[in-house]
């Protein structure tokens, strides 16, 4: 890269805290900043300069540094703002940096929704490797956003960076099959000043720039990837560190760690309670243990250990922890598990006997003006967690496919996908899936849900959208992403098919045309097959823990 970020002293001011009054840089004034933090300054290639607080270990230094890149407001944060835990790092040994990204808190530039994340984390790290307190070996940090900024400098692949931790952080996924995700990612991008646009439907900034899957050849750092089952950004997590893991570049390849915990992105809603389940950092136990290793060449056992830990969640009402609920070690994911096909059928049955029938399909009605309620699942701004799908009612555009009670445990882990034949009688609708495991009380708890937008089955591209064939059968792909749960003795593994699901995805207008304000609708006619030719089925990556 050219036009790197000049080697111009730091512009810092300081401020006395209660973690002690860090050193600062001569001739300088003194500003309100977080409590225990020195204020630097760092110019980017284009001169624009970024504002970051600045924590020092004790002792003489040069010291590996450990960074952070924020939206929020490295002074306003919550998770920032306590000294405490700037803390964790410089008690170990670190130099702490966490600073607020282009056009955000203190720093200069506009803010873009990411698009300049990749270049800026390339020129924050380099800038950090050149100054005193430095020693030239740098590891990133973050949740959420800030997990996503982490995942851009590891894109950027800027020579001084050693290592990563990303917690809850994915890829592009604010479309899942096509489909908007138009509560939380519009909500969050019009609380951040970005404006969605219909262009976005096709490309977005973060899918071209900042998709790890997309750009993964040019990572070459061990990264650990920290998720929750239930977290908006757990495909990320899991595929990011798969892909990297087995295939990844020199560097990357096989020093990946993945960990996996039942929770999701804040507190989760419903009458299921699992351990840590509303905490997601409780468990981050690993991150300082992680960057010994790399940036200090400690041999702390952490890369003789499995690479991959995750939680296996069974049945969890509130008060009734099942003791199959336990975290489990493999030496890969998916752990090679079975894949087994549980075919829907017109009975409303779901079984592993494959359709003989000649002829069955069941027809319903999707009108726009009367979308499917959201009822929980992997959500950010709203209600999210294993919530009761009851709550949704009896509708004839809501179709529960269930087993007979289970004789036997059914455990899976991996990832989960329906092959579902369908049709509309227009040019475009949308599919919805729920994988559901439902209690013996009838509860059914949510366990994944996907969607698929019909003229974006062969992918976003603009050279891969066509518009269906009325009334011509096709077999669609959902993705359910991953999960790892035991569907216990006496429970139900349930399937819901609809064609909505709002507000977590925007409704499409079953006319071809995109969705928004006052735009014109019809009621589509959607048509699901289950006979011989047509056999529609969710694949269930099975294992066999205790076998």
């Amino acid at each position: 890269m050219t036009d790197q970020a000049s080697d111009a002293p730091a512009v810092t001011t300081t401020a006395p805290g209660a973690a002690g009054e860090q050193p600062a840089v001569r001739g300088l004034r003194t500003e309100t900043i977080a409590p225990g933090a020195t204020e630097v300054h760092a110019p980017m290639r284009d001169r624009i300069k970024l504002a970051g607080n600045l924590y020092l270990p004790e002792g003489d230094g040069p010291f590996p540094c450990i960074v952070t890149r924020t939206p929020y407001g490295k002074d306003t944060m919550e998770l920032f703002s306590d000294p405490r835990a700037a803390r964790k790092y410089t008690k170990a040994g670190y130099a702490y940096l966490v600073q607020d990204t282009r056009g955000k808190g203190r720093s200069e530039g506009h803010y873009g929704g990411f698009t300049d994340d990749r270049n800026d984390g390339y020129d924050t790290v380099e800038w950090m490797a050149r100054q005193s307190w430095c020693n030239g070996k740098i590891g990133v940090t973050g949740a959420s956003a800030m997990g996503i900024t982490t995942n851009m400098a590891a894109i950027a692949n800027p020579p001084h960076l050693v290592a990563a931790f990303v917690i809850v952080a994915g890829n592009d996924t604010a479309f899942i099959g096509g489909a908007f995700k138009q509560r939380d990612m519009g909500d969050w991008n019009r609380g951040q000043g970005v404006r969605s646009s219909a262009a976005s439907y096709v490309a977005t900034a973060l899918s071209v720039t900042g998709d790890v899957l997309h750009n993964a050849r040019f990572i070459h750092i061990p990264i650990y990837n920290y998720g929750g089952w239930y977290d908006l950004f757990s495909v990320g997590n899991v595929r990011n560190f798969q892909h990297l893991q087995n295939h990844g570049s020199r560097g990357a390849r096989g020093n990946q760690k993945l960990e996996m915990g039942p929770f999701g992105h804040g507190e989760m809603t419903g009458d299921l309670a699992y351990p840590n389940g509303s905490e997601l950092l409780r468990g981050a136990t690993d991150e300082i243990r992680w960057f010994d290793h790399w940036l200090k060449g400690v041999d702390n056992g952490i890369m003789h250990e499995p690479p991959v830990r995750i939680y296996m969640m069974a049945s969890a009402r509130k008060g009734e922890l099942s003791p199959k609920n336990r975290w489990m070690r493999f030496a890969n994911w998916p752990p090679a598990p079975q894949i087994a096909h549980y075919y829907l059928h017109q009975d409303a049955s779901l079984s592993r006997k494959t359709p003989t029938e000649a002829q069955a399909s069941r027809t319903y009605d999707f009108d726009p003006a009367n979308p499917v309620p959201t009822h929980g699942g992997s959500n950010l701004t709203f209600e999210k967690g294993p919530m009761d799908q009851r709550s949704i009612g009896e509708r004839p555009d809501y179709l529960r496919f269930q087993t007979a009670v289970l004789e036997r445990d059914v455990a899976i882990a991996g990832p989960v996908s329906l092959e579902l034949w369908a049709s509309t009688d227009g040019p475009d609708t949308d599919f919805m899936v729920k994988l559901v495991d439902v209690y013996p009380d009838g509860y059914e708890a949510i366990v994944l849900d996907s969607a698929l937008r019909t003229r974006y089955r062969h992918g976003r591209n603009r050279d891969d959208v066509a518009m269906m064939t009325p009334g011509a059968p096709e077999k669609l792909t959902l993705d359910l992403w991953d999960t790892a749960i035991t569907f216990e003795q006496g429970h139900k593994i349930a399937v819901h098919v609809t064609s909505s699901n709002s507000p977590r995805f925007d409704v499409n207008p079953n006319t071809g045309g995109l969705p928004g304000r006052d735009v014109e609708t019809r009621v589509a006619r959607n048509t699901i097959y289950f006979d011989a030719a047509h056999p529609s089925a969710i694949l269930l990556p099975v294992i066999y823990p205790d076998g």
